[in-house]
């Protein structure tokens, strides 16, 4: 790829962050829930609750969260929303596990499994590999979801109960 194209294809990623950040489309409490956890980022002050309806086979039918931090948690938060509809709980921790992978090394040996649609719409956040402090933000709602799937209400960024 070309200078221009990694250019092009890095400001296409600087804005899905910013669009997501800025206008979450899945924010705000369900009315009807069946799980929901917290989640805490004490270095950077990054705060989300997750809230999870499951569907009839137990898969997530919807999550929403509510968050209070930057951008890049924000569209985390969001787009995990969107890419774990219709997963089970055993698929969506191998997605977190994938997505972490990518947020901490930037690379995706994962891509090439059927997760890759996920991972695809991920990809925009595999830019904080580049400045640790942020892999944090990125992965705080991931940690807010796995701990409302295994009952736990609250996390903090380092994924432990707090």
């Amino acid at each position: 790829m070309s200078d221009t194209g990694f250019d092009d294809l890095r400001d296409l990623y600087q804005e899905v962050i910013l669009d997501h950040g800025r206008r979450p489309r899945h924010t705000g409490r369900l009315a009807a829930f069946d799980a929901t956890a917290k989640g805490d980022n004490p270095l950077c002050g990054d705060r989300i609750q997750v809230w999870v309806k499951y569907g009839p086979d137990d898969s997530i039918a919807e999550t929403s969260f509510e968050a209070r931090g930057c951008a890049i948690s924000v569209a985390s938060a969001d787009l995990m929303a969107e890419v774990v509809a219709g997963r089970s709980k055993t698929d969506t921790a191998a997605l977190f596990a994938a997505f972490r992978n990518l947020a901490r090394t930037g690379a995706c040996p994962d891509c090439a499994t059927d997760l890759q649609p996920a991972l695809e719409r991920l990809a925009p956040l595999a830019g904080v590999h580049e400045y640790p402090s942020r892999v944090k933000c990125a992965t705080l709602p991931w940690h807010a979801l796995s701990a409302a799937l295994e009952g736990r209400g609250e996390t903090s960024s380092e994924g432990g109960q707090t």
